[in-house]
């Protein structure tokens, strides 16, 4: 299992709330990092999270895979902010 699912399991996220996030991360990634907020993730655990996502960005990509969702709405949501 990808590693961001498997913390997110870790934590009792539901497979719901975890498509939700994943959904507004190709939507709106500023939304997203709300989301992620309001999860319950210990703040030490979720500075790990990043941290795992920030060394290996393609798990997001990855996790995208995992769910069945359109990883190129990712990199244009990514393109955006960098506008």
């Amino acid at each position: 299992m990808n590693p961001i699912l498997a913390i997110l399991k870790e934590h009792n996220v539901s497979d719901q709330k975890i498509t939700s996030l994943f959904e507004a991360l190709t939507d709106n990634p500023m939304m997203a990092l709300g989301l992620v907020q309001q999860l319950g993730i210990p703040p030490e655990q979720l500075k790990q999270l990043m941290a795992t996502i920030m060394a290996k960005p393609e798990l997001i990509k990855e996790a995208t895979d995992e769910l069945g969702l359109d990883f190129s709405k990712v990199e244009a949501a990514k393109d955006k902010l960098k506008q």
